[in-house]
C-alpha cells in the first residue's frame, strides 16, 4: 500500500510529499525540512539561554545584587521590582541576537516575513515592553501573595493564576491582539453565513468574525477562536482568507469549533490550574530552603526579595520538564478537532486541501523526527492529520 504522502510519481523514491496539486515539490521540501531544523536549533538555544541565564542570576548574582538595591530602597517590595527588572531587562539585552537572528534574519532568509528591521523592532520592543510591565504586576501580586499567606501561599497562587488566566482569556480578543495586528469585521457574506450554521446546535455562540492582518508581517496562515463568553470570536488571518477556498475555510472553522464542542478550553484551564499549584508547591519548597541557608531561619511570610530570580528558574525549568506532557495533550485534542471538522463538514478534499497548503504556505515539514514531535510538537505532524482523511 502506497504511503497517502507521496505522489505516484516518488512512491518509489523513499521521500514523503503532500499530495495533488498543492503538494510540495521536492526542493519544497527539502527547504521545509531545513527552515524546521534551524527554527529548531534557535528554540532549543533560546530554551538554554533561559535556564543557564537564570542560573547564573539566582546562584550569583541575586544575593549581593538584593543587598546592593538594599542601599537605596528599604522597601522589600521596591526591591522586588528592581530585582525583576534589572533581570528582565538583562536578559533581554543577552538574548537579542538571537531575538533577531530568529525572528527577523531566519523568516527574511526563507522568505517568510515582510516586516522591514524597523517594523520588527518596533514590534519586538512593543512586545517586550508589555510583558515587562504586565510581569512586574504579577510578580509583585505574588510576593505579596507570600508574604501575607505563608507556607501555603502556592495554593493562594494557584487560584490567582487561574482568575488570570480567565481574565486573559477574556481581554485577549478585544485588547492585546489589536495591539499587534488590524483587526476588522469580516465583510463577507458566504463566509459568515457558513460559519454561523457549523456553529448551530454546538451551543457555541460567536460574538464575531473578524479578518486578522497577518500580512504585514508574514506570509504564513493562521486563524483561531478567541475569547471566552461575551468577547468569543472568530480571527482568520488574512493571509488565510485570500489564498483558501472557501470549502477550505470552512474546514478550518470546523476545527476551531472542535475545541469548544470538546470543551478543550475549560479542560485547559483546569489543567493550568493543577500545573500551576504543583509549580508554586515547588517552588515552595525549594525557595525556603534556599533562603534558609543564606538568611537563616526564616518563614515564608520573611521570603527575601533575592530569591526572585530563583522563583524564575525554578518555574522555567519546571515548564521544560512539563511541555512533553502539555504537548501530548494538545495533540490529543488537535485530532479530536481534525475528525470533528471532517465528520462535521464533509468536505474530505477540502481538508486535505487545506492541510497541504499550510504546509506549503508555512513550510512546516510534513514528517519531522518523532521525538522532535513528542518533545516540541503541540499539534500532529501534516503526514498524520492527512492521512486521517483516508481513515
Amino acid at each position: 500500500m502506497s504511503n497517502p504522502l507521496q505522489t505516484p510519481s516518488e512512491a518509489d523514491s523513499g521521500e514523503t510529499y503532500v499530495r495533488t496539486d498543492d503538494a510540495l515539490t521536492p526542493e519544497q521540501l527539502a527547504e521545509a525540512r531545513e527552515y524546521g531544523r534551524l527554527e529548531l536549533r534557535c528554540s532549543l538555544a533560546d530554551k538554554m539561554l533561559d535556564v543557564a541565564f537564570l542560573a547564573v542570576m539566582a546562584f550569583a548574582f541575586a544575593v549581593p545584587l538584593d543587598r546592593w538595591l538594599a542601599g537605596f530602597f528599604e522597601s522589600a517590595t521596591l526591591r522586588v521590582a528592581a530585582l525583576y527588572g534589572v533581570t528582565t531587562l538583562v536578559h533581554m539585552a543577552i538574548s537579542f541576537p538571537l531575538s533577531y537572528y530568529s525572528g527577523f534574519a531566519l523568516e527574511h532568509r526563507y522568505e517568510m516575513s515582510r516586516e522591514t528591521f524597523g517594523h520588527w523592532l518596533w514590534r519586538y520592543c512593543k512586545r517586550n515592553g508589555l510583558a515587562l510591565a504586565f510581569g512586574l504586576v504579577l510578580v509583585l501580586a505574588l510576593y505579596w501573595i507570600i508574604w501575607l499567606t505563608g507556607s501555603w501561599w502556592w495554593v493562594a497562587a494557584a487560584a490567582g493564576f487561574f482568575v488570570v488566566t480567565v481574565v486573559l482569556g477574556q481581554l485577549a480578543p478585544v485588547l492585546i491582539v489589536p495591539l499587534f495586528y488590524k483587526v476588522e469585521r469580516l465583510d463577507n457574506p458566504e463566509l459568515s453565513e457558513r460559519m454561523a450554521r457549523l456553529a448551530e446546535g454546538t451551543g457555541l455562540s460567536i460574538q464575531g468574525v473578524y479578518r486578522l492582518g497577518l500580512s504585514e508581517e508574514t506570509t504564513k496562515a493562521n486563524a483561531m477562536l478567541a475569547g471566552i463568553g461575551g468577547t468569543r470570536r472568530v480571527l482568520m488571518g488574512d493571509t488565510l482568507l485570500d489564498r483558501f477556498t472557501p470549502d477550505e475555510i470552512e474546514v478550518i472553522f470546523a476545527h476551531e469549533i472542535g475545541h469548544h464542542v470538546h470543551h478543550h478550553i475549560r479542560k485547559m484551564i483546569l489543567a493550568g490550574l493543577i500545573y500551576s499549584a504543583a509549580g508554586f508547591w515547588l517552588c515552595s519548597v525549594i525557595l525556603l530552603s534556599w533562603a534558609q541557608s543564606h538568611f537563616g531561619p526564616l518563614s515564608a511570610h520573611d521570603m527575601p526579595p533575592a530569591t526572585l530570580p530563583l522563583l524564575m528558574l525554578v518555574l522555567t525549568v519546571f515548564s521544560l520538564l512539563l511541555e512533553p506532557l502539555q504537548n501530548v495533550i494538545s495533540r490529543r485534542y488537535e485530532r479530536q478537532c481534525d475528525r470533528y471538522a471532517l465528520d462535521r463538514t464533509g468536505l474530505r478534499d477540502a481538508y486535505v486541501s487545506a492541510f497541504q497548503k499550510l504546509a506549503r504556505l508555512n513550510k512546516d515539514d510534513p514528517d519531522p523526527h518523532p521525538l522532535e514531535v513528542f518533545l516540541f510538537h503541540s499539534h500532529p505532524p501534516i503526514r498524520e492529520r492527512l492521512a486521517m482523511a483516508d481513515e
